[in-house]
This record gives C-alpha cells, structure tokens and sequence, in this order.
C-alpha cells in the first residue's frame, strides 16, 4: 500500500466539524483578500488530523470549495508533500527515523519492534487497523537518536525494548509517555550538563 497514492474505499462527504472549522477560519482570516488559496496547507492538515491521520478524496474536495480553487490545484498539494496521507494509516501513526545518526546508534532495533507489533511491512495497517509505521528520513532530533514520532510526539532515546512497550501501549489506545526514555531533559548530553548548572532543568 503506497501512503501516496488515494485509497481504493473513500467516503462519500467530508465535513470540518465545529472546531476544525473554527480552526480554518482563523487560519484563512490571516490572508489579504484573494489569496485565501495560500491557506490550502493548513487546511489539508487539519482535515488529516480530523480524519484519523489521513485525507480522503472529499476532504480535498470540501477544502477546494470553501478555497475557492480548483479541486485539481489542492489535489496537487496533498500528493506532493510526504506530510499528508491519502490512504488510512490508522488512529497511532509511527514514523521511524532511519538516517544515519538514527541507524548508527540502532534504529533498525526500532524497525524490527515495528514489525514483530505492528506489521511485517510498512504502510500497512496493525490486525485491529488501529496503527501502522514507515521509516522516513531525518526528523531533526539526531542528538537524541534513535527515536520515532507518534503523531504529533516525539519518542526519543530509544532501544528496541523500550520501543516495544510504547507500541504496546498504542495498541492498547493508550497514549505513552513522549519525549527522552533516558531520562534527558531536551536536548541536554547524555551524561549530564557540565554548564548552566544553576538551571533546575533547561526549561528553567
């Protein structure tokens, strides 16, 4: 199953409901008149979030319309950014970071938890459809490799056995603990801080 390309089974209405709307308006609100279509990210986002993870074909539609543009031009948008999802991709979406400061310090150990949970292959939903994983390039937290993201949350500092039991946790429907499994506070060494050492924490 390709994350990029449009799902064979797709509803037949979407809708923002009351506070994805409200949320589009503001956003829509920022833009001088007449070029609301610059809005059309934004809009494709919140439908995504809205839609467990992913934007049916009628999401693209409904954004085309209240935008004022050609279905075709949002369309466009929705399959050229790797952010946005076409097909299901399940309530829990795992994306595990495999570049090189991720795999030299053991994110495939995160891919084999991935797929002895989850599924043996990527893009494809859990058994209860509940979930599913990629590998994807660089996330931008190297000094914390390896790690993963969950929707919205980052998981950091992860080995294979930690990594095992977030998913268990995602498949049970609950939500884990985001941020460092070592105990690290941001972006701080793995040993400790040498400096700023009259800062409680780094959000101090």
């Amino acid at each position: 199953m390709s994350l990029k390309r449009p799902a064979k089974e797709q509803p037949e209405n979407f809708e923002f409901n009351s506070s994805s709307l409200d949320m589009a308006n503001k956003i829509i609100a920022k833009y001088p008149k007449g070029k609301q279509q610059s809005a059309v990210m934004a809009l494709l986002y919140i439908a995504q979030r809205q839609n467990n993870n992913w934007i049916p074909l009628a999401a693209m539609k409904y954004i085309a319309k209240i935008l004022d543009m050609p279905y075709i031009k949002v369309y466009e948008v929705a399959t050229f950014y790797s952010m946005y999802n076409l097909s299901p991709v399940g309530k829990y979406f795992v994306q595990v970071c495999t570049t090189t400061p991720c795999m030299i310090r053991g994110a495939n150990k995160l891919v084999e938890a991935c797929k002895e949970k989850i599924s043996e292959n990527e893009s494809e939903l859990s058994p209860d459809k509940s979930c599913s994983w990629m590998e994807v390039e660089c996330l931008g937290a190297c000094v914390n490799a390896p790690m993963m993201q969950i929707n919205d949350e980052y998981y950091e500092d992860l080995n294979k056995e930690k990594t095992l039991e977030i998913l268990d946790k995602i498949l049970k429907g609950d939500t884990p603990k985001a941020g460092s499994y070592r105990g690290r506070v941001n972006n701080e060494p793995e040993n400790n801080r040498k400096t700023l050492m009259e800062f409680k924490n780094a959000q101090g």
